[in-house]
C-alpha cells in the first residue's frame, strides 16, 4: 500500500505567498538559508533579538546605552551579540561619530523597517494569548 501525502494548499489555489519551500530551499543548520521564513527566522534568531528589534521600531536609533536602560534584564553580552547579528543581517547600521570618545549609534535600516509588520504581528498574537489567559 501507498502512502499519499496529504498537502496544506488552500482551497482553490497553490497555497499562496505561505507555499510550501521546495526541498532544494531548506537546508541544514550553519549553511545560509534560502526559504524565505528561514531566512526571517535567521535575521530574528536568539531569545532577546526581537525585543532589541522592537526598541529599533520605537525609535528609529539608539545607542547601546539607551538599548540597555530599554532592556535591564539583557546582559551586555547577549546584548553585544544580538546589536551584532542584527548588523550582519543588515537590519540595523553601526554609526560610530569620531572622536574621543567614540560614540556609536545603530541606526534602523529600509530592512529592519519593514519587519515592522512581523513585529506587530507578534505582538498582536501575543497581546490576544494573554488577554485570553486572563
Amino acid at each position: 500500500m501507498t502512502h499519499q501525502t496529504v498537502g496544506h494548499a488552500r482551497p482553490g489555489g497553490s497555497g499562496g505567498p505561505l507555499a510550501d519551500c521546495p526541498d532544494s530551499a531548506l537546508v541544514p543548520p550553519g549553511h545560509e538559508p534560502r526559504c524565505p521564513v528561514d531566512i526571517t527566522l535567521a535575521a530574528l534568531a536568539g531569545r532577546w533579538t526581537p525585543l532589541v528589534l522592537r526598541e529599533f521600531l520605537r525609535r528609529g536609533e539608539a545607542t547601546y546605552s539607551e538599548l540597555s536602560a530599554a532592556l535591564p534584564a539583557l546582559s551586555d553580552k547577549v546584548l553585544s551579540d544580538r546589536l551584532a547579528q542584527l548588523t550582519s543581517a543588515a537590519v540595523v547600521e553601526r554609526h560610530r561619530t569620531p572622536g574621543w570618545p567614540p560614540r556609536v549609534r545603530y541606526i534602523l535600516t529600509a530592512q529592519g523597517r519593514a519587519l515592522e509588520p512581523v513585529v506587530r504581528s507578534l505582538w498582536e498574537w501575543g497581546a490576544a494569548r494573554r488577554d485570553a489567559a486572563s
